[in-house]
C-alpha cells in the first residue's frame, strides 16, 4: 500500500472515530431536531449540491424553523425564517456575534482579518472599520462625491457602445471596484488599466469559484482537497496575486504617507497602528491590515457590481417599470442633473424598485455563517460550542408571512396605498446584528446613484426582447451569480428638467 493510501485510510479511521464522538457528545445536548445523518458525509447526501438552501428550506417544512444539519462530519444549526434570525442575531446578538470558520477563508486569509474573525480583534477591526467608513464619508471629498464622479465615467463609456451590444460585466466591476479603490488606497484606474482589469478578472474568478461546489467540498473537507489538484489551486494562486498587489500598495503608502492628512482607509489604519504600537493588545498590524483590505476589495467590488448585473435584467425584462422610474426621474431631476442621496426621498418607486430588487435577488442566500463560540440557550435547545450557524437570509426574504407575493418580481412590497416608499422589517439582504455587513450605506449610496444615473441617460434592452432574459441564478450556492446578457444601451432624448 502505497504512502499516500495510507494516509487516506488513517483519516478515514480519524473521522469515523470522530463521528462515533459526535453521535456520544449529540446525547449529551437537548439539539435542534434534524434530518438523520450518515457517518462522514453527514447529511451531504439530501442537499443540492449546487442550491444547498433550497433543501435546507425544504427539510425546515419538516423538522421546524431551527434545526441541526451535519455538513460533512461538522454540525450545523440553521436559522429560517425571520422570526428565529431576528432572535438570534439581534435579540441574542452576543450569544450568536461569532464568524463560523470557513476552511477556504482562513487559507485566503491567512486566518487573518475583519471577515472571519473574532473575540477583541474582530471588535477592534470592525470598530475601526464603521469609523472610517463614516469619516470618510462625511469629508471634503465624500463617498457620495466618488460615486458621483465614477457615475460619469461609467455613463460615458457605456456611451462608447453607440447602441451596440456589449457585456456589461466588467464596466460595472470597474465603476463600483474604482469607489473601493479610492476608499482604501486613495486612487481609481481607468477602465483600460491592463492591470487593474487583469485584479478585476481575478475577483470575478474567484467570487464564482467560491460559489461552486468544489469550493464546498474544500471548506468540508479541506484536509482531502488540499491534496488534490484542481480549480482550488488556481484560486488560492489568484488570491496570492491579490495579496501581493496589495502589500504594494501598503509599502507605497508607507513611503508617501502624511500622518496629519490620511488620504484613504490605509493611511488611517497606519496611523492607527503606530498609534497603538505599544499595546500588546493592539489588532493594527500589517496581517490584518492585508486581509482586511483584501475584504473589503473582493466584497466590495463583487456583491454590489453583481447585484447592478441583475438590475439590468429586471430593467430589460420589465421594460415598464423601467419606463415608470425614468418617468419618475425625469419629473424630479430631468437626465442633466447628477443625482444625489438627498434625491432618494423624493423617487419612492425607484426607491421600491432597487429595494425589490435586492430582496428578489438574494445574493446570499444562506448568509456567511456564524459560529457558537461557547453553548447557546435558544428556543430550549442547546447550541454546543463549536457549531456552525446558518441564519438563512433566503427563507427571510422570501417568507410568505413577510411579502404578499414571495416568488414573484414587485416593487408593491415597498409601497404603501399613496405610493410612498415603506419599509419591511424584513428586508435584510445585509443581513443583522453584530455581523451585519460593514459596508452596507456604501452599497446603499451606490445602488441608488448608479441606477439613477443610467437610467438618466440611457434605456435598456437586449437583442432577445424581454422573454429572453431568464432572472434565475447562473450560479447559485455560496453567491446567487446572474446570468450574463449583451445588453443594448439606447440614449435617450435630452427632456427639459422640471426644475
Amino acid at each position: 500500500m502505497d504512502h499516500l493510501s495510507c494516509t487516506f485510510l488513517l483519516a478515514g479511521l480519524v473521522l469515523a472515530l470522530l463521528w462515533v464522538f459526535v453521535v456520544k457528545k449529540r446525547k449529551q445536548y437537548h439539539l435542534p431536531p434534524g434530518p438523520t445523518a450518515l457517518p462522514l458525509i453527514g447529511n451531504l447526501h439530501q442537499l443540492d449540491r449546487r442550491a444547498p438552501f433550497k433543501t435546507l428550506a425544504k427539510l425546515s417544512e419538516t423538522y421546524g424553523p431551527v434545526m441541526t444539519v451535519y455538513i460533512g462530519p461538522r454540525r450545523a444549526v440553521v436559522l429560517v425564517g425571520y422570526d428565529a434570525v431576528k432572535e438570534a442575531l439581534v435579540d441574542q446578538a452576543d450569544d450568536f456575534s461569532g464568524r463560523g470558520t470557513m476552511p477556504f477563508m482562513v487559507r485566503a486569509t491567512r486566518g487573518y482579518g475583519l471577515a472571519i474573525s473574532n473575540g477583541d480583534r474582530h471588535r477592534q477591526l470592525r470598530r475601526f472599520t464603521l469609523t472610517t467608513l463614516r469619516d470618510f464619508g462625511m469629508g471634503r471629498k465624500g463617498m457620495e462625491q466618488w460615486i458621483q464622479e465614477e457615475s460619469r465615467h461609467l455613463t460615458a463609456r457605456i456611451a462608447d457602445t453607440e447602441g451596440a451590444p456589449f457585456d456589461p460585466t466588467f464596466f460595472l466591476s470597474c465603476t463600483v471596484s474604482n469607489v473601493i479603490c479610492c476608499l482604501v488606497f486613495g486612487q481609481r484606474f481607468t477602465y483600460d488599466d491592463a492591470h487593474f482589469l487583469h485584479m478585476l478578472t481575478i475577483i470575478n474568478n474567484t467570487v464564482t469559484f467560491f460559489s461552486s461546489p468544489m469550493a464546498q467540498m474544500y471548506n468540508i473537507f479541506p484536509w482531502l482537497i488540499e491534496r488534490l489538484p484542481g480549480q482550488h489551486q488556481k484560486a488560492f494562486a489568484n488570491i496570492e496575486e491579490l495579496r501581493e498587489f496589495i502589500s504594494e500598495k501598503i509599502k507605497d503608502h508607507k513611503e508617501t504617507m502624511d500622518p496629519d492628512s490620511p488620504r484613504d482607509y490605509i493611511d488611517c489604519f497606519l496611523n492607527r497602528a503606530k498609534k497603538d504600537k505599544e499595546l500588546e493588545t493592539s489588532e493594527f498590524h500589517d496581517d490584518n491590515l492585508v486581509s482586511t483590505v483584501l475584504n473589503l476589495y473582493l466584497a466590495g467590488t463583487e456583491t454590489t457590481s453583481t447585484t447592478l448585473r441583475f438590475t439590468l435584467s429586471v430593467l430589460i425584462k420589465y421594460p415598464n417599470i423601467q419606463e415608470q422610474m425614468q418617468q419618475e426621474i425625469d419629473d424630479l431631476i430631468g437626465q442633466e442633473r447628477c443625482p444625489n442621496m438627498e434625491d432618494r426621498k423624493s423617487l419612492p418607486f425607484t426607491d421600491a424598485v432597487i429595494h425589490e430588487i435586492q430582496r428578489f435577488v438574494d445574493i446570499v442566500p444562506m448568509n456567511i455563517p456564524h459560529y457558537a463560540i461557547q453553548d447557546i440557550s435558544f428556543r430550549g435547545y442547546t447550541i454546543p460550542k463549536g457549531t456552525l450557524i446558518f441564519p438563512m437570509l433566503h427563507t427571510i426574504l422570501r417568507e410568505k408571512g413577510q411579502w404578499a407575493t414571495p416568488w414573484s418580481f414587485n416593487p408593491q412590497h415597498f409601497l404603501d396605498h399613496n405610493s410612498n416608499f415603506k419599509k419591511n422589517s424584513a428586508f435584510l439582504p445585509f443581513s443583522a446584528g453584530k455581523r451585519a455587513c460593514v459596508g452596507e450605506a456604501l452599497a446603499r449610496m451606490e445602488l441608488f446613484l448608479f441606477i439613477v444615473a443610467l437610467l438618466q441617460r440611457f434605456s435598456f434592452s437586449c437583442s432577445g426582447g424581454p422573454d429572453s432574459i431568464d432572472l434565475s441564478p447562473e450560479f447559485s450556492n455560496f453567491i446567487n451569480l446572474p446570468r450574463k446578457y449583451h445588453v443594448i444601451a439606447s440614449p435617450r432624448l435630452a427632456q427639459p428638467s422640471a426644475f
